[in-house]
């Protein structure tokens, strides 16, 4: 007999994605006798967050490409904590621009960003970070995980946006889906709101 196949659509080749996962430095210390607020160091609580973040994204099997983060040593010092808790190391691309930058500061950085690269941390601060994420992420009636970003996106969150994209140029208000969003309060409830 005759073989008989499934009647299935081949597409030639997957849609393109980019995934941009974004990381807010976690606590640092106010009270630290930094002069400089660019030199305000994590407290204990931020560094316990940062190296909690990191194991979780590695039991979620979490990779990226490319990492860009500001400068300043609140977010230095959180990535050297995440990479602790990750158990490997990658080197970031130091970009001056991210340091306490606008939502629309940040989406300029996002649409220079390497086109081969397809997974991309990038870490920084509020309130451009979840300026950034709001203006990316369409508002849709019961999107819960955006609401809740709303609310607040906390030191040390991460917030992961999938892309129907092929470059990063392209990249539209809008045009992102939130894929998930992880406060350290999630994973340990001493992190929790006061902590934020």
């Amino acid at each position: 007999g005759e073989w008989a196949f499934p009647a299935r659509r081949f597409r030639a080749s997957p849609e393109p994605m980019k995934t941009l996962t974004l990381f807010r430095h976690a606590k640092s210390g106010w009270d630290s006798p930094e002069s400089r607020e660019f030199d305000r160091p994590l407290n204990e609580r931020g560094m316990r967050g940062a190296r909690l973040m990191g194991m979780h994204a590695r039991d979620l099997g979490l990779s990226f490409d490319h990492v860009v983060s500001s400068p300043a040593v609140r977010c230095t010092e959180t990535l050297e904590g995440f990479w602790e808790g990750y158990g490997r190391i990658l080197h970031p691309n130091w970009d001056r621009r991210i340091y306490l930058a606008s939502g629309a500061t940040l989406l300029d950085v996002v649409h220079e960003l390497p086109e081969e690269d397809e997974r991309i941390l990038m870490c920084g601060h509020n309130p451009g970070l979840e300026d950034l994420a709001l203006m990316l992420v369409a508002d849709l009636p019961g999107d819960e995980l955006r609401d809740s970003l709303e609310a607040k996106f906390p030191t040390a969150s991460l917030a992961e946006l999938n892309f129907e994209a092929a470059r990063w140029s392209e990249i539209r208000e809008g045009g992102a889906r939130l894929a998930r969003f992880i406060r350290p309060r999630d994973l340990d409830p001493s992190l929790g709101p006061e902590q934020d």
